[in-house]
């Protein structure tokens, strides 16, 4: 089983409360509002929504001004160190996030193109890259430190691992509700393929690197590489698609995210990835199961 922080009796009445873990989360929330508004400015000051370089740039800036707004609140509310940016391993877990990332969605590609629901009837310039390498880059950091490192660990640490597996799935499928072109059946699909997916590769590893890697590999592949719709949004590729065939195999118009080869490839992987976890102990008790001393904020 994975650690938990404990909270002593000798710790102060305002980190009690501090460390309960709605409380927790609330400030944490804080935290990651603040990072928006810096972000947002920052990211008209370079022109990320432009389709020049610029777009990488800002996306770079973006996601690292929400990485060291994790690392602050980290430090500061939850005093602890950073174990989710640990160094050591960042580089090959993030390479195989992004190796897995383009290989599962290129194979939800090829499944649906066998099955006649995706052709190649063009291309286009690499110029049309940009945008959609800085949106990647956004997506995959600021998402996995808000769903995994903050929604999912902290309610792991105190509800336990499968109850904080299915809550931030089924709020990551939630969230996708605004985007445009998204259906119920999209929400549920985001929600059982990524949502337990991420979760489950956080656990593994219990550092961010290979989550964030195959989430921003998986958004360029979709978008940068098949020209396919990225969660609702049109994306411009490398390759011009031609789309056709029922909602079920393609995804429609909110993209091959919410078709059934992305939901069965997806949802068998992250059950593979959770007894993955399983078998490296890395599943966490309710605390209720655990003794009263642990039932903490998990660190």
């Amino acid at each position: 089983m994975h650690d938990v922080q404990d909270h002593p009796r000798g710790k102060s009445l305002v980190r009690r409360i501090l460390h309960f873990p709605l409380v927790t989360l609330v400030v944490a929330i804080g935290f990651m509002a603040g990072a928006s508004v810096v972000a947002t400015e920052l990211a008209a000051i370079v022109g990320a929504r432009s389709d020049g370089p610029w777009a990488i740039l800002g996306g770079t800036l973006v996601a690292a001004v929400f990485m060291l707004a994790y690392v602050l609140f980290t430090r500061l509310v939850e005093q602890r160190p950073v174990k989710e940016f640990a160094l050591e391993g960042a580089v090959p877990e993030l390479l195989a996030g992004l190796a897995i990332g383009v290989v599962l969605f290129s194979a939800v590609v090829g499944v649906i193109a066998w099955l006649g629901g995706y052709a190649v009837i063009g291309t286009q310039p690499v110029t049309v890259l940009a945008p959609i390498i800085g949106i990647s880059i956004v997506s995959g950091v600021t998402e996995e430190i808000m769903l995994r490192a903050l929604f999912f660990r902290i309610i792991e640490g105190w509800l336990g691992s499968w109850i904080a597996l299915i809550l931030s799935a089924a709020l990551f499928g939630l969230l996708h509700l605004g985007n445009p072109n998204a259906t119920l059946v999209a929400a549920f699909a985001i929600a059982i393929e990524a949502g337990v997916m991420l979760a489950a590769i956080y656990m593994v590893t219990r550092r961010l690197w290979a989550a964030m890697g195959l989430h921003a590999a998986w958004n360029f592949t979709q978008g940068g590489i098949y020209g396919i719709a990225v969660s609702g949004f049109d994306v411009q590729g490398l390759l011009r698609p031609r789309i056709s065939g029922p909602e079920l195999l393609t995804g429609g118009e909110f993209g091959a995210e919410a078709s059934l080869p992305a939901m069965l490839l997806c949802t068998a992987f992250g059950i593979a990835l959770l007894l993955l976890a399983h078998r490296r102990g890395r599943f966490v008790a309710p605390f209720w199961a655990r003794g009263r001393h642990e039932a903490g904020v998990q660190r």
